[in-house]
């Protein structure tokens, strides 16, 4: 239950660009009509982690998720992509933050480049996490961040992954996310990737992924995606197939966000 507990009290910062100058230069029609565009958007939140392949050129991941975002920013106009992608030796973390469109075609990227059986970019990805219609980005925009193996020397050794339970390495997920989220200088628009070259303690330890990747409880994106459109009444918030009488057992989010 303090799992539980741990997973309702997260709240992310809110970053918004308050559009003062833009706003002036538009007319009444044009504000209204545009304004009334913004407030369908829902804002969500997808974590997804996944294997790296041996020897594995983490520029070129990065390449195809900026190529992606890319695509995706022409074909949604109006769902701005903030996150942050984070390559570490063994595995991946990302964290999207868009709209429901832009995170059902991350997932369904992810689901093809795990079909893919040459050159590919990544293996067994799974879904960590999904907060539906947060209040609040935890970044200001879209990036990536390779780390050294040199960074993951500073990370205290932890209980044995089979002393944790799922929720609880969920938990240090988003906790290690937030409080990077709330660094100063991520604040004053600083690259969260800047911020880990001073402050490496704030990276998610690589030993909690590679536990939560050997964990059954989470879904593939395809298992996901067909959950996600099933109209069975299934929580969609953790990465996992729960009904909604389980999803108390496991911990989840509010609708609304990380509440903390």
């Amino acid at each position: 239950m303090a799992s539980t507990q741990k997973l309702r009290n997260f709240k992310t910062r809110e970053f918004r660009d308050t559009g003062l100058e833009e706003r002036d230069q538009k007319t009444m029609f044009e504000f209204g009509f545009y304004g009334n565009m913004r407030e369908k958007i829902v804002l969500q939140q997808l974590i997804v982690i996944a294997r790296l392949p041996y020897g594995a050129d983490g520029t070129e991941l990065g390449a195809h998720y900026e190529k992606l975002n890319f695509q995706l920013s022409k074909q949604y106009i109006w769902d701005n992509i903030t996150g942050l992608l984070l390559l570490y030796p063994t595995c991946l973390l990302h964290i999207i933050e868009s709209s429901r469109d832009i995170l059902v075609s991350v997932l369904k990227d992810l689901r093809d480049l795990q079909q893919q059986t040459d050159n590919a970019l990544l293996k067994a990805p799974k879904v960590v996490f999904m907060a539906h219609d947060s209040q609040s980005r935890l970044f200001h925009q879209w990036s990536y961040k390779m780390l050294e193996a040199a960074q993951m020397q500073h990370r205290p050794k932890r209980l044995q992954e089979e002393e944790e339970s799922t929720a609880t390495m969920v938990c240090t997920v988003l906790s290690a996310l937030q409080s990077l989220s709330k660094h100063p200088d991520i604040s004053r628009k600083a690259l969260p990737g800047s911020v880990l070259d001073k402050n490496p303690e704030l990276s998610v330890p690589q030993e909690i992924l590679e536990a939560l990747l050997n964990r059954d409880e989470l879904q593939n994106p395809q298992q996901y995606l067909q959950l996600y459109n099933s109209p069975l009444n299934v929580s969609m918030d953790f990465g996992c197939a729960t009904t909604d009488e389980s999803w108390d057992v496991l911990g989840a989010s509010s609708p609304g966000g990380w509440n903390h």
